[in-house]
């Protein structure tokens, strides 16, 4: 019986890596690597070894008659992977892969003299890159990180009803305990040290950073009490220390979230969950008695786009489908909506099954039943109120004629809600003494090299912008870090007054 990648898939390689029979798709010497937003595996060729369920860091990876009701459809997606592609005839002997055997590209030569790095950041693509100099190189390495907790991204960003995507960290935390490695939390750059600081006492020093900062709307209102961006929403459920336990106000009935990605989503999850589903999960305690409490019955999320380029993942959307409590509906303001649902040949056609309602947005959320609406072909235009949110006005379609497409225009809607959640992305924000990229957000580099600084590197969203999810930063690490090896072995290094450490 094969074996099936399913929903927490974060796409790093480890199970391409292990196994015997290169039965795991696309590899990362395929063009559909950087994009994908699942692995899979080709039952007709998997020899049900297991070894790929052994190596997965988020626990995504069962035997297809092992599948819970809810991941079963992940034995169809796996296979349907392949549907189109040309078999390649199975081979009885240990496959190892197409891309290459083993080898130390990043391996410094053993008598070169020990190297010091600093990494500044503890998430993903700062463990991504101490993984890689750990065990591929003889550096020691100092970790920092501004917060008094360790994890970034992983401890403060994953939603803590996916349990399995958290596991990681603890694949993380144990380079926490090498004996190469020293971990020094809640020290920030710019404030308890300086980036010209480190830079004279470490060989080098890596910048794991993530992007900080939210990105704006850009509309009149979007600073008014009642909207927030969605990085503090999820901070607040993940008990993050710079936000505090009341900035999120779970008073109104209907909160909108303004996009239409994977964090949207987990926001409005969270948000029309059964509290009692989330006990005894990762969840803040002040978060858990807030939803508690709560008020909301229901949350909008707003989408500039149709169905099809919805930028949620159509795992993460298959999960919300499968959802019971919490009813899916998609609004039907604009005809082409349905259109595509009905045409729809990807993620949009998971939404078929989902109810379609016309909302009457002046009036308070219908029914009894907590629900999530999807409103398409809607843009903000501007969040009103008095000091405080009293709704968002929206663009959508009114019936010209006929209902048809082309028989439609373009009107205002306002949608009454007394929260608002900005869901559209972050970007990185300036480090004293580094440069920085104000248009994109990042720290200019060229394959991880800093601009202007040498010894100095990037990577992660600090390097490429928030793209890409937790497994996309272990070759992003890998290119920066190769980059490193690279100047130490060609002596592109600044020279310093070495210390006995």
């Amino acid at each position: 019986m094969a074996f099936a990648i399913t929903q927490t898939c974060c796409a790093d390689a480890s199970c391409v890596t292990v196994c015997p029979v290169n039965c795991i798709h696309p590899t990362p010497d395929e063009p559909g690597f950087a994009t994908t937003e699942m692995l899979h595996v080709d039952p007709k060729t998997c020899i049900d070894c297991g070894a790929c369920a052994d190596a997965c860091p988020v626990d995504a990876i069962f035997p297809v008659d092992a599948l819970t009701a809810p991941l079963r459809v992940y034995a169809d997606i796996n296979a349907g992977y392949y549907a189109d592609r040309p078999q390649a005839t199975p081979d009885p002997a240990p496959n190892f892969h197409a891309w290459g055997p083993p080898n130390f590209t990043r391996t410094i030569p053993s008598d070169f003299p020990r190297l010091d790095v600093a990494v500044v950041g503890t998430g993903p693509a700062g463990m991504y890159a101490v993984a890689d100099l750990l065990l591929h190189t003889n550096a020691r390495v100092t970790l920092l990180d501004r917060l008094p907790v360790a994890g970034g991204l992983v401890r403060f960003g994953v939603a803590p009803d996916h349990p399995s995507t958290r596991r990681i960290g603890e694949v993380f935390a144990r380079f926490h305990r090498h004996s190469r490695l020293r971990l020094r939390l809640g020290v920030e750059v710019g404030r308890e040290v300086s980036a010209d600081e480190l830079a004279r006492r470490y060989d080098a020093v890596i910048y794991a950073v993530g992007a900080a900062a939210p990105q704006s709307l850009g509309i009149p209102g979007e600073d008014l009490a009642g909207s927030v961006a969605a990085m503090t929403v999820v901070g607040w459920y993940n008990g993050h220390p710079d936000v505090a336990p009341t900035a999120v106000d779970l008073s109104a009935e209907r909160v909108v979230v303004v996009g239409t990605g994977n964090v949207a989503l987990d926001v409005a999850r969270i948000l029309t969950a059964d509290p009692a589903d989330l006990a005894g999960t990762a969840i803040a305690p002040h978060a858990l008695a807030a939803l508690r409490a709560s008020k909301v019955r229901e949350v909008v999320l707003l989408g500039r786009g149709g169905p099809a380029s919805a930028a949620y993942t159509a795992s993460e959307l298959l999960a919300l489908t499968q959802r019971t409590g919490v009813d899916l509906v998609v609004d039907t303001h604009d005809p082409r909506v349905a259109t595509a649902i009905d045409a729809a040949e990807g993620k949009a056609a998971l939404l078929r099954g989902a109810e379609r309602v016309s909302v009457d947005w002046s009036a308070p959320p219908a029914g009894e039943r907590r629900r999530i609406v999807l409103r398409f072909h809607s843009a903000p235009l501007a969040v009103t109120g008095e000091g405080t949110v009293r709704g968002l006005r929206v663009t959508g379609t009114g019936d010209a004629v006929e209902d048809t497409v082309e028989d439609t225009v373009e009107i205002a809607v306002e949608i009454a809600t007394g929260q608002v959640v900005r869901a559209v992305g972050h970007r990185g924000t300036a480090l004293p003494g580094l440069p920085f990229d104000e248009a994109t957000g990042t720290i200019p580099n060229t394959a991880g090299r800093v601009t202007g600084r040498p010894g100095t590197y990037v990577v992660g969203w600090a390097k490429r912008g928030s793209t890409g999810g937790i497994g996309a930063n272990k070759a992003c690490a890998a290119q920066t870090v190769g980059a490193l090896v690279d100047d130490v072995v060609a002596g592109r290094l600044p020279s310093r007054a070495r210390r006995v450490r």
